[in-house]
């Protein structure tokens, strides 16, 4: 016989709130202890909520009345924030916003890595953690028979209209809304995702934050742009900060933003930004950091902690276009950088040379097969600095760090739980957590990246 829940979809009831989960919603426990979460709510509140879904052991329920409220609440000042997938703790004080993530860094550790002990420092955060994104890329869509311009509603593909942005570089803010503008009067047709018909799917601009210059992308379905010249001739003469406006074209009936064709319709291809000394050429598809302020703080603690004083043989062992890498050459013998994306590592390749920099090698090709290869030949590496997607490290890559037995290894991390999972694989191999700091390069969001440091234990 099944065990009957505590409450049932559609119940109101009254429930206080303890935790906060990774995905910013509060929990609260009912009869029996029956979690619920809550999106919006904070430890500390108190609230009269609906339930809206039940499973065996938790259950979702939406706030109807705040009946107490936290200190850490704050009023969220974008008018879609309720309804935007975007900024999902816009509520939460920015002090607050600090702690919370570091408490995901120290939750993680403790509970999948089992490192208890460990001191995790006090996140670093922003003096003005707003208008921060270098890059704002906006679907366009047919919804309800109109022009639709704006982020996706939360869990959906459903668009929220978008006037402005608050944690985008006002400049690319006002940038998208003008090619919004002119696309919508001159009647382009946008993309309609159930028929895979229209032309316009997505608006992107971005920045270099430390030149000024933009760049504008506009994602077709379509190989023909209608009205190009007369949207060309629109945004560079109103913004004189543009040096490229390209066209990307995806064919194909996928989520994926950009097709595998970009071409330049005006201007330069790429546009230029610096992070410390470092200049980098950024084309229309490169992964940059969308958050330059704290990427030099975050990389900055990756240089302190790699410990470099110009003797050390160094491997980034998920290099992309050479951010890390470039950052530390300077202050490195030989810096090795390996990537499974070729046009990374050809605009890594680029980028070095932009520089002068001549202590820096890039490869393309699986770190756990390249490193290998570059043991054979020799190379020793005195530091490997990992910097993985959100999945984390590769179980082929952690063993092949354990076998190269680098003297210090610095992990840079965008997930918690990765990060906690793939340190517990790493200490059991000879190397004590010495330093973990988070940073925040996401204001108003749930994310928090974080950069551990491993020495190696000397027996």
């Amino acid at each position: 016989m099944s065990k009957t829940l505590p409450v049932s979809k559609n119940d109101q009831i009254e429930v206080s709130f303890s935790d906060l989960t990774q995905d910013g919603s509060g929990v609260a426990k009912t009869t029996g202890g029956y979690t619920l979460f809550v999106p919006g709510a904070l430890p500390g509140e108190k609230a009269r909520v609906q339930v809206v879904k039940t499973k065996k052991n938790y259950g979702f329920a939406r706030i109807c009345e705040l009946t107490e409220r936290s200190r850490m609440r704050t009023d969220p000042p974008c008018p879609i924030f309720d309804q935007c997938g975007g900024c999902a703790i816009q509520h939460v004080a920015a002090g607050a916003q600090l702690d919370f993530k570091r408490g995901l860094v120290r939750d993680a550790l403790a509970h999948i890595g089992g490192f208890k002990e460990i001191n995790v420092e006090k996140t670093l955060g922003m003096a003005n953690p707003w208008y921060y994104r270098n890059k704002i890329q906006v679907p366009v869509a047919i919804q309800h028979g109109s022009f639709a311009f704006g982020f996706y509603r939360k869990r959906s593909h459903d668009i929220v209209p978008m006037d402005h942005c608050l944690i985008t570089d006002p400049l690319i803010d006002e940038i998208v809304q003008t090619a919004r503008t002119f696309m919508e009067t001159a009647g382009v047709e946008p993309y309609n995702e159930s028929k895979n018909h229209g032309v316009l799917r997505h608006v992107m601009a971005r920045t270099g934050r430390n030149t000024g210059e933009v760049m504008v992308v506009l994602v077709t379905r379509t190989k023909d742009l209608p009205h190009r010249k007369k949207l060309i001739k629109t945004l560079i003469g109103k913004y004189p900060q543009i040096k490229s406006i390209m066209q990307n074209i995806n064919l194909k009936r996928t989520n994926a933003i950009f097709g595998e064709t970009t071409k330049t319709l005006w201007g330069r291809d790429v546009i230029y930004d610096q992070i410390g000394t470092v200049r980098f050429a950024i084309s229309a598809r490169s992964f940059f950091q969308v958050n330059p302020q704290q990427t030099e703080v975050l990389y900055g603690k990756a240089l302190e902690f790699a410990g470099l004083t110009g003797e050390e043989t160094v491997i980034d062992a998920y290099c992309g276009i050479g951010t890390i890498s470039l950052f530390l050459a300077g202050q490195a013998k030989q810096v090795y950088g390996v990537e499974i994306v070729p046009e990374a590592i050809e605009d890594a390749r680029k980028n070095a040379e932009l520089n002068q920099i001549a202590n820096a090698r890039f490869e393309t090709g699986k770190a756990e097969e390249v490193i290998p290869k570059w043991r054979d030949q020799g190379i020793k590496p005195d530091v490997i600095v990992v910097d993985p997607p959100r999945k984390g490290c590769d179980a082929a890559l952690i063993q092949t760090m354990l076998d190269m037995k680098p003297d210090r290894i610095v992990y840079v991390s965008c997930n918690p739980a990765t990060l906690a999972r793939d340190l517990k694989m790493l200490v059991p191999g000879g190397y004590a957590v010495k330093k973990v700091q988070p940073v925040d390069m996401f204001p108003q969001t749930t994310h928090v990246e974080t950069v551990a440091l491993l020495q190696r234990n000397f027996v």
